[in-house]
Formats: C-alpha cells, structure tokens, sequence
C-alpha cells in the first residue's frame, strides 16, 4: 500500500503533522505492529510507549495507546523519555515490543513512529516487511472481553540512569570529585527532563540552554556544529570544561571543546571507543558513513573496525555477532553492548567524562593529539532517475577508486572517500564526504553532485 508524503522505512513511519501523519495513519501502523508483536508472541502481549518533547506527542500517544488497545496488547506507557530509555524499559519488561513517538533529529513539523522488537532492537529488515504485511492488511481486532490494558511506569527513566551509573568501568566517584562544568543544551527536546539529572548525580555543574521539554525547537534540532553555535559561547562565557548537546529523542550526542569550538559529532563515538577499549578488548562496529578517525583509535588501542550499512539495527545486529564491546554511528550514536545494543546519547556522555578523568587533560587537547579529518554533508533532492543509474555515473566519474555497494555507493581513495545513499527518513539523497582538508572534501562533494544533478534534469 502507499502512503503519499510518508517516509516509511525500517527505521519507522515518518511525515508532516497535519499533512502526511495523521492520527488515522499513527493508528494504521500502531495497530498493525502491535497485531504483528501479539502474534509473534503466542499469547499475552504488553507493548512499551514513550515519546519525545513535540507539540504533537500528547495528540498522538492516545491514538496509540488505543490502537494497541484496540488489538490487544497491554500497554506500558512510560511517559516523555529518551528512545534508549523505551529501548531499555522492552528489555526491562520483558515486553513483546516498543513503540517511540518521536522523529528524532526532524524539523519541528514532523512526527513518527519508531518500531522496537522484543530484543530491544529496532526492526530489522524482515521483521518491518512482515509487519507491514499486517498494516496493510485487514487488521485483526480484539472483541470487548480482550481488549488490552494501559499501566504507567514512572521509573523507566530512574532505571536506565543507574544502570548507566552502575558500569563497572564508571569510575562514578573520580567523576564527582572532579567536578565537571558542562555546557547543555537540549534543544527543547526530551533530554531537558533526563540529562540533567544524570549529570548533577555524576557531580557536574551545569549551564544550561534550551531544556523546557515543550518541542518548541528554538533552532535546527540536529546537533552539528553549524546547529550549535549558541553552546559554543555559553560553553566559552561560562568557561566549561566541555559542551554537550543532544537531539530531541536523546540517541545522539554532540561534543563542543572548552574552547567554544564544536568539534564535530563524529568525535563522540570515537573518543567514547577510546575509553571503553581501554576496558573491554574486541571490535568496533560503525556504518559506511563514519569517519576514519574511528579507525586510528581502534588501531591505537589494538582493535579494528568493521563497517555496515548505515541504520542503527545494522550497526547493532552486527555488534550482537561479533560480540563487540562498542559501537555506533558518527552521528554521536554511541552504541555500547554492555549497557544495550542501541544508540544512547546519555551513556556517551558518561563515557565522554569518564576518559576527561583518565586522561586529566582537556577535551581540545585530546582532539589535537590526532590527524584531523574533515567531513563535509549534503542533501540533493532525489532525482527521478533509478539511484542504480546514479551510481553507475559516479562510479564512470571516478574509475580509480575503490568500490563499496553493500548501502548505496561508498568510493574510497587512500586518504579520502565519499559516500553516496539514499536516506532513510527524508525524501533526499545524502552525500558525505571526507578528506584531510575542507576544500578537498567539498571538491569531492561538488564532484559528486554534477552527474546526480544531471540525472534529475
């Protein structure tokens, strides 16, 4: 079945508020997830339901409560929260599934709905098929007498932050000792409600920015440095020892120096990796569009790393088999194992002051110590040739690089790559690239955006 305006993929249904997403199409897929999850269970199915910060989320929440309802599931609300924190309450619980009302990095426009299977992981690729087979099916419907319940759990939050402070490896009273002054800002999202009270019980002193949790996004919410320019001078006027910001649903964490200088967001996982390979031995996991910075802090700590398509479940369906300590994507996704095989941004900052303590220097400095790399992003509207057409340009347009095709186009040279796909959450085609310097990277870029262009006209 189509669904016009909607982006709907493994990683959820997404759309505009009033436009493409409707409470109708929340119910649809609501429904038929939690008919999928019931069945798949055998019996007695409690689902998990948390959302972000958006002006939406009240609106949409009962629908879904209801639609679950409607098949029934048991429903577990466990209110405004993080994405790990639904992610981690499914695990928790034991539950047959979870569903996040949130569009994670979206424009305040939008809203979704984000699709947890029983491990705690998001649907892989054939799970979401079987699923919508189900929503686009007729829906089977529970008469009065089974009907599911809701109950509510206050802790889910309480919960994921002392598992977090609980890591073995958590030197939690070196931290406090220290003091940290942090700079956050949580864009209005639902990290207003979390991260401060994961923080101030590691000891840091806070300012702060942007925390009322009412999604009213006083900026872009997706935390890269062009994003962030008002915690680069809070984190300077208020001389912090670092910056931290997140995205609405909380499964991404960005760095700023105590410089006021946003470091960029692929530093988060590499510098989280830095720490826990120190404590854990085994292999990194990261997708095709992760910078090779990743791959000098792996090899420093004897590691290595192994890439997959870009996607949260393939970075964590591959951590799972290969039994990596750590993970993620260089969007500041830090994935860590021992906690829960999902992006968590407020495990990254914990890990993030944790190597502050072991390396006793600053943030700035430990960034100087390696080569520095420059990724530079762009979005092109999807042309209406096939993308199988588009890559078969780009790769005429550069016969000397090497070939990847396991998610879209990645071509790598010996200090640079660029990688060409289609995005999973927006209608766009991604374009990232990375070089030793800006002006090699956006060569790259510019390269690469004539024969897609071409093809569009």
């Amino acid at each position: 079945m189509a669904y016009e305006g909607l982006m709907v993929s493994v990683s959820g249904v997404r759309g505009r508020v009033g436009e493409a997403l409707t409470p109708e199409i929340i119910a649809q897929f609501a429904a038929g997830f939690g008919a999928w999850a019931l069945a798949r269970a055998g019996g007695k199915a409690q689902i998990v339901v948390g959302r972000d910060s958006r002006v939406s989320g009240p609106m949409f929440q009962p629908v879904v409560h209801a639609a679950l309802q409607s098949v029934g599931c048991d429903v577990l609300d466990i209110g405004m929260v993080p994405t790990p924190t639904v992610q981690l309450a499914v695990e928790h619980h034991h539950a047959a599934g979870g569903l996040a009302i949130t569009a994670s990095h979206n424009p305040i426009e939008w809203n979704a709905l984000k699709f947890i299977g029983p491990s705690g992981l998001f649907l892989d690729g054939a799970e979401a098929a079987d699923m919508r087979k189900v929503v686009d099916g007729k829906i089977p419907r529970a008469t009065w007498d089974k009907l599911g319940t809701v109950a509510k759990d206050q802790e889910a939050a309480r919960d994921h932050i002392e598992r977090i402070l609980a890591l073995p490896f958590l030197d939690v009273e070196g931290i406090r000792k220290r003091g940290f002054k942090v700079g956050l800002d949580c864009v209005r999202g639902a990290g207003g409600v979390f991260m401060p009270v994961l923080l101030e019980l590691l000891g840091c002193k806070l300012a702060t920015i942007n925390m009322e949790p009412d999604g009213r996004f006083p900026r872009p919410p997706e935390p890269v440095p062009e994003n962030l320019g008002e915690l680069e001078k809070l984190v300077e006027d208020s001389h912090c020892d670092i910056g931290m910001a997140v995205d609405p649903d909380v499964d991404r964490l960005a760095l700023v120096s105590e410089e006021g200088v946003a470091i960029g967001e692929d530093y988060t996982l590499a510098l989280a990796a830095k720490v826990v390979l120190r404590h854990r031995k085994g292999v990194v996991v990261t997708n095709l569009s992760t910078s090779r910075i990743i791959d000098d802090i792996a090899r420093e700590a004897g590691s290595r790393v192994i890439r997959t398509p870009v996607g949260e479940v393939n970075v964590a369906t591959r951590m799972r088999a290969e039994g990596a300590p750590i993970g993620g994507e260089g969007n500041g996704g830090v994935i860590l194992s021992e906690l829960h095989l999902g992006r968590d941004a407020p495990v990254g900052a914990a890990l993030i002051l944790q190597l502050l303590l072991e390396e006793g220097k600053s943030l700035s400095k430990i960034v100087a110590s390696y080569p520095r790399y420059v990724i530079v992003k762009d979005k092109l509207v999807r042309p209406a040739a096939p993308l199988d057409t588009v890559y078969e340009a780009l790769k005429r347009a550069f016969p000397d690089a090497e070939v990847d095709t396991q998610d879209g186009l990645r071509l790598t040279w010996p200090d640079r790559w660029v990688h060409v796909r289609p995005s999973g959450t927006e209608p766009i085609v991604r374009v990232i690239a990375e070089a030793p310097s800006a002006e090699e990277a956006e060569k790259l870029v510019r390269d690469c955006r004539q024969p897609v262009e071409a093809l569009g006209r």
